[in-house]
């Protein structure tokens, strides 16, 4: 294409720009943009409550209003967007006393109870207080009706804290494509929640608690195992172990004033040590074992497939992302044959600790007290499902998110900042950089292709450092193409064949990739999905954050982690290899099936 033709194209794709003006600063923006993104451009901050980036704007809580020249009301920048010669203004004293006016009507109806809320000094509706200067509330009015919900093992509902921003609703609908919540009734009487009052446990939530990472109040939050874990470590009678999961040591840094995105491993295992845990262990080890497990059930399908002419299911869905289990359970029945049985790495470090270590210890199952550290609010839920009993006792008694553990740290009276970096235990702390990669959206596909490729042909994969480029960043869904070639000779079946995988991101996008499915416009042999956008990066038990920005930087923290390894391959991890030699015998083997491999049930709605 000639030069010419080049610019004349561009020009034809290039978005017109306007000349807008905002506190008499003239500037262009592109046409579309809304107030709240041009004002940001100019290095104006304009107070939100409602508005999260990544979801549509709905202009529901009015604290984002400004003045436009020539229009009779205040409109809300978040969901206006500019036009030619538009005249903005974000800091007259009718802005300020109408946004005053808006938080203080919240304040007023707020059952917040600050002083003893765990929001308290991490709260978005106090914090605008605070900025706004206000001091004393003008309006002495009613006051929302409290009513908690803790019907779920995951997450607790407090609707006299709530104050309709709708933003769970949003990402129930939008992104998770769950519908558990919804707005009803109007005025002062809305209440958000499931469909005539019910409470969760009575719907189809999956308990992805992405609801509660996003709530800017105390609305809901996680189920708290705070107590429960601290009564555990002051029995002299357990011997309490902790395993933490990846996504945590690239996030936990944030709730002591780290950059998003800065390892904290080995400051993580030393306040561990220091709150009284008796052996620390890596949930990245479990992650390993899952590989060979997933891996070779996924073997297994193809060999059946194309050797016995069996109508294996296929593709073959990941199964390490409890949300997404739920999703499945609730609403693809059809499918649910398609779910790898391999059960999450947690549930498979529970199982392992309270048979394979106890035995090492000399110790019964019921000896050993198993904490989980979790992005995840749904893994809450998991570890109590009654099938989840391999060792013949609840195979993992608690699960702490990243907030409940940051708050156990300060609790103790921990200077995180000023801790050494230590080491995890044995023999459950070796992990391989695949584990490490689990914590995020494209990860798990990653480290199974890592395992899969070199199993079937001697070779590595043959991508850059290890890294399969299609599968990475936050696009939703992302998909790769992987050439099967100079196999060995036991694997010759497959030659000639193009792996096609897939993965995706926020159940939103799942639902997408399942519908091309079924259409037949995709075909896969082999899906990754992880319910919350990110992956577990982006759990609902992380520290609370609203734009992608952070989820990108702890998604760069977790391949830091597998880079600078010696072993990235779960296959190849010396302590993985001892477990299989002393104890499980083979991957899919009768022992392995007993303790590692699970089923799954079709839920209804009550």
């Amino acid at each position: 294409m000639h030069s010419s033709a080049v610019s004349e194209a561009t020009s034809q794709n290039a978005v017109p720009m306007v000349r807008i003006a905002i506190n008499d600063h003239e500037m262009d923006v592109p046409e579309g943009t809304t107030i709240l993104c041009a004002a940001k451009k100019a290095g104006i901050r304009i107070p939100t409550l409602c508005f999260v980036e990544s979801l549509k704007p709905v202009g529901a809580c009015r604290v984002c209003v400004v003045e436009v020249e020539g229009v009779r009301n205040l409109v809300a920048s978040c969901a206006t967007r500019v036009w030619e010669g538009m005249r903005i203004y974000t800091n007259t004293s009718r802005v300020r006393r109408a946004r005053t006016a808006v938080v203080e009507l919240l304040l007023s109806e707020h059952n917040g109870e600050c002083q003893t809320c765990d929001r308290n000094g991490n709260c978005e509706l106090q914090s605008l207080a605070a900025e706004l200067g206000i001091r004393e509330i003008s309006y002495r009015g009613e006051r929302a009706r409290k009513r908690l919900d803790v019907s779920t093992p995951a997450l607790v509902r407090d609707s006299g804290k709530c104050i309709k921003c709708r933003r769970c609703v949003s990402v129930c609908n939008e992104i998770q494509n769950v519908g558990a919540l919804f707005p009803q009734f109007r005025g002062f009487h809305t209440v958000i929640g499931p469909a005539l009052g019910r409470d969760l446990a009575t719907v189809a939530c999956v308990q992805c608690g992405q609801c509660a990472a996003i709530c800017p109040v105390g609305a809901i939050s996680e189920r708290d195992h705070v107590e429960m874990v601290w009564a555990a470590l002051d029995n002299p009678d357990n011997f309490v172990i902790v395993q933490t999961a990846p996504a945590i040591r690239a996030a936990l840094g944030e709730c002591f004033g780290y950059p998003p995105g800065t390892l904290v491993t080995g400051k993580m295992v030393a306040a561990l040590r220091r709150l009284g845990f008796d052996a620390v262990f890596d949930t990245d080890f479990a992650a390993d074992l899952t590989i060979m497990e997933e891996g070779t059930e996924f073997l297994t399908r193809l060999r059946k497939k194309f050797v016995e002419g069996v109508d294996a299911p296929l593709p073959m869905f990941t199964s390490c992302s409890p949300g997404w289990i739920q999703y499945m359970e609730f609403f693809h029945h059809e499918l649910l044959g398609n779910l790898s049985t391999c059960k999450s790495p947690q549930q498979m470090f529970g199982a392992l600790a309270k048979t394979y270590y106890a035995n090492k210890l000399g110790k019964r199952p019921d000896d050993i007290f198993v904490v989980s550290v979790m992005p995840c609010t749904a893994k809450k839920f998991e570890a109590a499902r009654p099938e989840m009993t391999a060792s013949g006792t609840r195979d993992v008694d608690a699960v702490l998110t990243t907030r409940e553990l940051t708050r156990m740290i300060r609790v103790a009276g921990i200077d995180f900042v000023s801790l050494p970096d230590e080491q995890m235990d044995a023999p459950m702390g070796l992990s391989s950089g695949a584990g490490d990669i689990f914590g995020h959206t494209g990860g798990v596909m990653e480290a199974a292709l890592r395992t899969v490729y070199e199993l079937i042909t001697g070779r590595e994969l043959p991508t850059p450092d290890l890294h399969v480029p299609n599968l990475a960043g936050l696009e939703g869904i992302k998909e790769a193409e992987i050439p099967l070639t100079q196999l060995k000779p036991e694997w010759s079946f497959l030659k000639g064949i193009t792996l096609r995988v897939a993965v995706a991101h926020g159940l939103a996008n799942a639902e997408r990739l399942i519908r091309a499915i079924e259409k037949g416009e995709r075909e896969y042999h082999f899906v990754e999905v992880m319910a919350c956008p990110g992956g577990c990066i982006g759990g609902g038990g992380q520290p609370r954050y609203t734009d992608n920005r952070v989820r990108l930087a702890r998604i760069a923290a977790l391949k830091k982690e597998d880079e600078r390894k010696a072993i990235r391959k779960s296959h190849l991890n010396p302590q993985i290899q001892q477990l299989y030699a002393e104890f499980l015998g083979q991957p899919l083997g009768e022992m392995s099936h007993r303790l590692l491999h699970t089923h799954y049930f079709m839920r209804e709605a009550n």
